[in-house]
């Protein structure tokens, strides 16, 4: 059997868990948000139409924040459209996905719905056929208190109060040549700018998000960080990164290590933040929002997909990347999560793309049953149980070899440690066939003459694992019918004073909880 061993040293902390590194996001595109988290005619739709089933979902996975309502979409869309009388708003041809949008759901229905699922709502303006006058009248719609023409326009549709909307994003992709409203670095920096500067005029109090490369494949990459910065420092808060990963023609290997690769690209952004004057010491520092990420299968999407709208005709909510996810995925998504943990000094927001249908934790079927794919049970275990500092483990285990990304550790962790010293360790086996025996060492996690002694005061709270379930393989998935993929036992796990021991399946991303002995249950403690 294979073998790793960590230590987790407190000395290595970067700093307190950013509760908004667990934000997700919802696009008028596809089955997203019609059939998807709204739905009037099911079963389990409420009064307003949403899904209380989907909500139900919703709140269980935890999520922190949601960035809404695109993606490509904003960049054509009208935010007039989607506020007022429903019977009254116009059905618009969204070219993004080349399909019908009947603004059923707008800023009011989705602001309220975000609420109850307890998710701060992040707004993206459009930056693509429109500008800097139609986001200054939305923010001061959603946000003034009264007396002005958009204010009192907003309590006249129902919002007596402001939305009170913090987070916005100025635009989304612009890099790309795909986007409704592309442009150069130079011309959206400027126009960034100038946004920025009216939008915090209109409410300083927000905050702002400057848009940065779609990918780290683009050939503008670092050229368009380092040109957006410079029309944006001191007027933004916050520059995106998007990250994407898929398996390509069966190499699990560098799949599986996609992790190094938002590493890197992290990093690198990081170091242009640095560059450009703005890193985390500076007088108005710069975040990084990963504010797209997760595996999705773009050649599907190029093959399957984009035929279904790409023909001539302009379908209502067609099913566009529906991903159903598998086993393998689940363990990338973790893997994922590691490497925001793991730079949490530096990204300072993350949102799963996306939430309901479309490349999402949650499947749903119009009239019929909603579900958790296998890449839910990562996120939500991550969002409920990381709290307190970052600790990145000292790490001695094997390499392995990828194609993509060359030299890759077997296993991948991160820990966060509470106030408490309770420790919860989440550990990725990026083997696909062979169990890794674990070792880690506890003694140095608080620190001081005593850390023994404190360290083997620990008891073992939980320790599960998301792996291949019995009888299936690594594209096992979740569908309507059956759901086999979750969280199970992690076996051979015990705490022995300072040495905590397990066994990790191939193919696995497992999270294991410690706590102070006498403290209270997993579920009251550690808000499981």
């Amino acid at each position: 059997m294979l073998s790793a061993r960590l230590s987790i040293d407190p000395g290595t902390s970067i700093g307190v868990v950013p509760r908004r590194l667990f934000g997700t996001f919802v696009e008028h595109m596809g089955r997203s948000v019609y059939e998807g988290i709204y739905e009037p005619t099911h079963p389990d739709a409420r009064p307003d139409g949403f899904r209380a089933d989907v909500l139900a979902l919703v709140q269980e996975l935890g999520a922190t924040t949601v960035r809404y309502p695109g993606g490509n979409f904003v960049s054509g869309y009208r935010w007039e459209d989607g506020v007022g009388p429903r019977e009254s708003r116009p059905v618009r041809l969204d070219a993004a996905w080349h399909s019908v949008e009947t603004n059923q759901v707008g800023l009011h229905e989705f602001a309220d719905w975000a609420r109850e699922a307890r998710l701060e709502l992040m707004y993206a303006v459009n930056l693509g056929t429109r500008g800097i006058a139609e986001a200054a009248d939305v923010l001061e719609y959603a946000n003034h208190p009264a007396g002005t023409a958009l204010a009192e326009r907003r309590r006249a549709n129902g919002a007596e109060e402001p939305f009170g909307i913090r987070l916005w994003c100025l635009g989304n992709e612009v890099d790309g040549p795909w986007q409704i409203g592309h442009k150069t670095a130079d011309e959206y920096g400027r126009l960034a700018a100038e946004t920025a500067r009216l939008m915090k005029f209109v409410d300083p109090g927000v905050e702002l998000v400057a848009a940065g490369s779609s990918n780290a494949e683009m050939p503008t990459f670092g050229e368009w960080e380092r040109t957006v910065l410079r029309h944006t420092i001191g007027l933004v808060d916050h520059i995106s990164l998007h990250a994407y990963y898929e398996e390509s023609d069966g190499d699990a290997a560098s799949f599986l290590a996609s992790g190094t690769a938002l590493d890197r690209y992290i990093e690198q952004v990081a170091a242009i933040i640095d560059e450009a004057g703005a890193g985390p010491e500076s007088e108005h520092p710069v975040g990084i929002s990963v504010d797209e990420w997760n595996v999705w299968y773009q050649r599907r999407w190029n093959e399957i997909d984009k035929p279904v709208v790409m023909n001539g005709a302009w379908p209502e909510h067609p099913r566009l990347i529906e991903d159903a996810y598998s086993v393998t995925d689940a363990v990338v998504v973790g893997s994922l999560l590691v490497s925001l943990l793991r730079h949490g000094d530096r990204v300072t927001m993350a949102n799963l793309a996306q939430l309901v249908n479309v490349i999402a934790p949650i499947r749903s079927e119009p009239g019929g049953p909603a579900w958790r794919q296998s890449t839910f049970f990562p996120f939500q275990r991550a969002a409920a149980l990381a709290h307190g500092r970052v600790v990145t483990p000292v790490v001695e285990v094997p390499s392995i070899r990828t194609a993509v990304h060359g030299e890759a550790p077997l296993v991948d962790a991160v820990a966060t440690v509470r106030d408490d010293g309770g420790i919860v360790l989440f550990v990725t086996n990026r083997s696909l066939d062979q169990e890794v025996a674990l070792e880690v060492a506890l003694g140095d996690v608080v620190g001081g003459a005593g850390s023994a002694g404190r360290a083997s005061a620990l008891q073992l709270v939980s320790a599960e694992t998301l792996c291949t379930p019995p009888g299936g393989d690594r594209h096992t998935v979740n569908d309507a019918g059956a759901q086999p993929v979750g969280m199970t036992d992690l076996r051979g796990v015990s705490l022995d004073g300072a040495l905590l021991t397990a066994t990790l399946p191939a193919l696995s991303w497992s999270v294991v909880v410690l706590a102070p002995s006498g403290a209270l249950n997993s579920e009251e403690q550690l808000d499981v």
